[in-house]
């Protein structure tokens, strides 16, 4: 397997996945195999048909999960061991209609005030104000912070993208209060020096495990009973731009989606538009 993981790397280093997508399509391929207990290139077409069956309708996993996995395995067999089966056209991932959970700006707040290490605290709340994915607000580098004109640069994004994000001026006070406690040259949310391996040399960012189990944890204490995520804060944070009056374009820009039909999703989740088009009905009917 090691020489055909490596090939595989390879190709989709060609193909310019990034790399975290790299290691889950690795890690995907290497639970196929340990499925059948041998190298994936021994796998025939009829296991294949079989595993996704097994995944469906036994594992029962979610529409993100089996979507991805279906392209990590399709990725492998037709791009590194070039096998273009029938079986790779045939599945379809199940349709996810579920809409993501939102926060109000209250439980936003309440939540946040539950998140006692500052380093957390201070990178959740950028993470909301900004609307970032959680590695764009863990990696988050003091070069990128443009205090001058208020706005973050976010680089190398998902799909390779740069975007500008506006930053608040309380965020931008948030962020320069809590970089005069580490002044670290490179990044905004450094790992504390008790923690690394080597005092010499400067310390890379924190872990993303670590936010999420903060975030976890403020949740519980919070007493907010809603199913939430790190994620969710970008949720809540298009959501609440939207019931501000923002326009769609603008937000898709802000949080560096590639089709505004992602975006949309978020006019489902906002209560003063769906409060906004019952007065509308409202009112044609009294015209009736």
């Amino acid at each position: 397997m090691n020489v055909l993981r490596q090939k595989m790397i390879e190709d989709m280093q060609l193909r310019g996945l990034a790399l975290r997508t790299q290691e889950s399509y690795a890690q995907i391929v290497s639970q196929l195999a340990r499925h059948y207990h041998k190298s994936p290139d021994q796998i025939g077409e009829e296991e294949l048909r079989e595993y996704f069956l097994y995944l469906r309708n036994v594992k029962r996993i979610s529409a993100s999960t089996f979507r991805m996995t279906l392209c990590a395995i399709k990725f492998f067999y037709v791009h590194t061991l070039h096998h273009p089966w029938h079986t790779l056209e045939l599945v379809r991932p199940p349709k996810d209609e579920k809409l993501p959970v939102v926060l109000s700006v209250e439980e936003v707040g309440q939540i946040l005030r539950c998140v006692h290490q500052e380093r957390y605290r201070v990178c959740l709340t950028i993470i909301y104000s900004c609307g970032l994915r959680l590695l764009e607000g863990v990696h988050l580098q003091v070069k990128q912070i443009d205090g001058a004109r208020k706005m973050v640069h976010i680089c190398h994004a998902k799909g390779g993208k740069d975007r500008y994000v506006p930053l608040p001026n309380a965020s931008l006070e948030i962020l320069r209060r809590y970089w005069r406690t580490h002044r670290n040259p490179v990044w905004m949310f450094p790992t504390p020096r008790i923690q690394c391996q080597d005092s010499q040399h400067i310390p890379g960012p924190i872990n993303e495990t670590g936010v999420q189990r903060a975030f976890h944890a403020a949740l519980l204490e919070s007493r907010v009973h809603k199913e939430a995520t790190v994620h969710t804060l970008r949720h809540s944070y298009a959501t609440h731009l939207l019931e501000s009056g923002a326009g769609l374009q603008t937000i898709q820009h802000y949080l560096g989606h590639a089709s505004i039909a992602t975006t949309v999703i978020y006019t489902h989740l906002t209560s003063v538009i769906e409060a906004q088009t019952t007065n509308k009905i409202n009112e044609m009917l009294t015209r009736l």
